[in-house]
């Protein structure tokens, strides 16, 4: 008997022990310390991690000599107005700029334009722009001296391998706008509006330019003069006066106020701009209100009509926006080549400021009439009209372009004359 209740007792206290080894874990928590680190949660870990440093590209800077203010309302403001353009099209880059560049500067005394741009390669430029043709013998000059920084000389000629000036110069692109084109719609204005047959043509300095833009001015008023309205070409008076700088430097240059004073004062009632600044216009808008019926014709920054809007006919201008974009893009991405650029408009929209070189704005003073006769007379020009198809001879009877020859870009370009039919110098006064 005693034998079964010690055989039960021992059964019962095996049972106890299974049971006890299969119930719940101890409840002792291990100390911290104890835990792997593998086992911390990942928040934990990335907040231990050192910061990943941030690498900003370095910007890229160039560098602007302006011949004139920057809010000249004309060639100065206009390529300037391009620069801003680089800033928005490339990313991270930075224009560094220079007002009133010319030779003889009170400004820069002693200083060249090359010295001044060497001084913005100082402050990290890559690239220079050299908005004028008074800076061109400089500008060639500096990219010769600096090959590894990249040159744009604004309407120079020196890397135009068919042109009479063509000169290696592997680190530099001149750039110019077929600005003949809208001088001819400019002239086309004029010759619609005035009642008396008398423009004039407030021009700058003489050089190949600005004989080939002012003869361009009058193709396209003889034209719509004599297509247009169907009047005789010979009783169309068309005179270039010159002040001799691309604006007034009092005791250098005429006085561009005097000139346009004088071309109204003497029956001419439209006068067209050639110079960098505004002064035809403001002289026209004082003339209307002395009781005289007269207009203008502003130049080269798209806006400008704003100056004097009831007597402004209209404005051809420059886009130099992309242009210099494209051309900053090669710099930055090393593909920068020696060329010439000789851009056209965008017939398809010429105030498309993402495309053409050049455009064309109709100023409040033309008449409704007259601005369907100029739309049509651009049409022509888009569709292919070439006004610089012979005969054409030069002022002094020369032939130049015999009957159906059409020039080539060289006999434009160099344009050794005004032509006949027009007044005024051809060659500057020695």
């Amino acid at each position: 008997m005693r034998k079964n209740v010690l055989t039960i007792a021992l059964l019962a206290m095996t049972i106890v022990l299974v049971l006890t080894a299969c119930g719940p874990a101890a409840t002792t928590v291990a100390p911290a310390t104890s835990v792997p680190p593998t086992s911390v949660p990942s928040t934990q870990v990335a907040a231990t991690l050192p910061p990943v440093p941030t690498v900003t590209p370095a910007p890229f800077i160039f560098g602007m000599l302006l011949v004139g203010a920057k809010n000249d309302n004309g060639w100065s403001q206009a390529t300037y107005d391009g620069g801003l353009y680089v800033e928005q099209q490339i990313a991270g880059s930075k224009m560094l700029y220079l007002e009133n560049v010319y030779s003889g500067s009170p400004s820069y005394p002693g200083l060249t334009a090359s010295q001044l741009a060497d001084q913005l390669v100082s402050q990290g430029a890559k690239l220079i722009f050299f908005n004028s043709d008074d800076m061109k013998d400089e500008a060639l000059k500096f990219a010769n001296a600096n090959p590894k920084i990249y040159v744009v000389g604004v309407s120079d000629d020196w890397t135009w391998k068919d042109g009479k000036n063509y000169t290696v110069s592997a680190n530099q692109v001149d750039i110019m706008g077929r600005m003949e084109y809208m001088k001819m719609i400019a002239g086309c204005a004029a010759a619609l509006t005035t009642q008396t047959g008398k423009i004039g043509f407030l021009g700058p300095l003489i050089n190949d330019e600005t004989r080939r833009l002012a003869a361009s001015a009058y193709l396209g008023a003889k034209y719509c003069w004599s297509q247009v309205l169907g009047k005789d070409a010979t009783k169309l008076t068309f005179t270039v006066t010159w002040i001799g700088f691309w604006f007034n430097i009092p005791g250098v240059t005429a006085d561009p106020t005097q000139v346009a004073d004088n071309f109204f004062n003497t029956g001419y009632d439209v006068v067209i701009s050639g110079i960098d600044t505004t002064e035809a216009l403001v002289e026209a808008e004082k003339a209307k209100t002395a009781g005289k019926a007269v207009w203008a014709l502003a130049y080269d920054y798209k806006t400008n009509c704003g100056v004097a809007p009831d007597i402004c006919l209209g404005v051809p201008y420059f886009n130099w926006g992309p242009a210099f974009a494209a051309t900053a893009k090669t710099a930055v991405d090393g593909t920068f080549a020696e060329n010439f650029q000789w851009n056209g408009p965008d017939w398809t929209n010429l105030s498309n400021p993402d495309t053409g070189a050049v455009g064309f704005a109709k100023g409040q003073g033309l008449s409704a009439d007259n601005g369907t006769k100029l739309d049509a007379f651009i049409a022509q020009l888009a569709a292919g009209l070439n006004l610089w198809t012979g005969p054409i001879n030069l002022q002094d009877g020369t032939a130049y372009l015999t009957a159906g020859t059409v020039a080539t870009d060289q006999q434009i370009w160099y344009l050794p004359q005004l032509l006949e039919g027009m007044e005024g110098a051809s060659v500057p006064s020695k």
